[in-house]
């Protein structure tokens, strides 16, 4: 059995039922047999791959905190701090109901890679709660951020454990965990990303996922002439990544025709109207099935099947696993060419496949949505230095990590002989930075 099968038995065997951790790990490790079949034996000396797909470290803390009616309620926590062999730990924190150590191990081991695409000093990690805001009085948000933020900061510092905002995570709950580390440390340090701009966010940082996506798509489209302007696009999701990807991509000349939430998808032949969608969604937190109340000549459709509107360029920004091997036919079938994850790991594994063999440009999510976590690392370096940066400064700045992360996927794809597959390529580039500086630092 090769090294690589043997690695991911010993997962499977060892997180039992984690299985959107043990996707993440196949697919990363499949992708990279060119690389580690050709340093097999010095890999399993060192127990290279053993170390990388094992947590340095996870904790598990309770939280409880007492809700507007004076009940107390319960939550669980976590923080997965996965590989800090580049940099200090540095991902997301999600609170949701469907968060488990399972789905924060997967998202932790991707952050690894995607850290080490942006070519900036950060590790990866990942962290969150089964607590959902939706529904909740800011009160109530506010007592379980605290609460939370409680026990999160024993393990976390700005040149420790940088988490920043995920699902159920903006900037109201960025703000709140924030005082409360202040509070409890003394100290005043960028120990959060995604802060509001008046104690050390950065500018850039909430457009950052959404605009860094459509900046590498247009840059894989360009390099296999084609582009973006005048192109149909469809974007699933309709938070802060769905919103922002269709911010850039009209500004590129390209019409957005559809977007969704967990109740249905909005299509709107005409092109979406963005100011529409950020009324619904950022001021009133609404549904968007309540954009035909202002566009009367869309049509919302509740359920699943955005992936049924003829498109040239799919955009998939909701959540994981939300496009399957179906949708990747019908998406084909449609017109469809090129595929950029705006989410993390939204295509299944069979959907992915199904991209690469029939052709079609795909930007997996490790590379497309590196944009949001390069900007935090730019905010944690305008933190250290005491500066703030124009909009046009980091924008630059993410434009331009953005194309060298294509480069650096084509690359790594073109020198193992797999030209245009941005999968293995992402992986591969990610990968080699991250065992350089692991097999520096021994066996840790």
């Amino acid at each position: 059995m090769s090294y690589v099968d043997e690695v991911y038995e010993r997962v499977v065997k060892q997180n039992p039922g984690e299985t959107e951790f043990h996707q993440a790990v196949k697919e990363v490790l499949d992708s990279l047999r060119l690389v580690i079949d050709a340093n097999e034996e010095k890999y399993r000396s060192m127990a290279l791959l053993e170390r990388l797909v094992e947590p340095e470290r996870v904790v598990s803390f309770r939280v409880p905190w007492v809700d507007d009616k004076g009940q107390v309620q319960v939550n669980k926590g976590y923080r997965v701090q996965f590989n800090s062999a580049i940099g200090p730990y540095k991902g997301g924190l999600r609170f949701h109901p469907s968060v488990n150590q399972g789905i924060l191990k997967f998202l932790g081991f991707e952050q690894v890679f995607k850290n080490s695409l942006t070519g900036l000093p950060i590790g990866g990690g990942k962290g969150g709660s089964n607590f959902d805001p939706k529904g909740k009085s800011d009160r109530e948000v506010m007592a379980f951020c605290q609460s939370f933020m409680t026990e999160l900061s024993k393990y976390v510092g700005a040149d420790q454990d940088v988490p920043a905002g995920d699902i159920g995570v903006g900037g109201r709950e960025i703000g709140y965990l924030y005082g409360q580390y202040k509070r409890i440390t003394g100290l005043y340090e960028g120990v959060l990303t995604g802060k509001g701009l008046t104690y050390g966010g950065s500018l850039v940082r909430t457009q950052a996922t959404g605009y860094g996506l459509v900046y590498i798509v247009a840059e894989m489209l360009k390099h296999n002439g084609k582009d973006l302007a005048g192109k149909t696009v469809v974007v699933s999701g309709s938070g802060n990544v769905a919103i922002y990807a269709t911010e850039k991509a009209q500004q590129m000349g390209a019409k957005v025709v559809a977007l969704s939430d967990s109740n249905g998808y909005v299509y709107d032949k005409d092109g979406i109207k963005l100011d529409v969608v950020k009324e619904i969604k950022e001021v009133r937190r609404g549904r968007i099935k309540e954009y035909v109340d202002a566009v009367p000549t869309a049509v919302y459709t509740e359920g699943k099947g955005i992936w049924t509107i003829p498109c040239d360029i799919a955009l998939p920004c909701a959540t994981q696993n939300e496009l399957n091997l179906e949708d990747a036919k019908t998406l084909k079938a449609n017109g469809c060419f090129a595929v950029g994850e705006g989410a993390n790991m939204p295509s299944t594994r069979e959907a992915t496949d199904f991209f690469l063999e029939n052709g079609m440009l795909f930007m997996p999510g490790k590379a497309a949505n590196a944009g949001g976590v390069a900007t935090s690392a730019l905010e944690m370096s305008q933190n250290s230095q005491r500066l703030s940066w124009t909009f046009e400064e980091v924008d630059e700045k993410l434009h331009k990590i953005m194309v060298d992360i294509y480069a650096k996927a084509a690359d790594a794809a073109e020198r193992y002989g797999v030209k245009g597959n941005y999968v293995a390529g992402a992986n591969i580039a990610g990968f080699e930075k991250v065992v350089d500086a692991m097999m520096a630092q021994g066996i840790v």
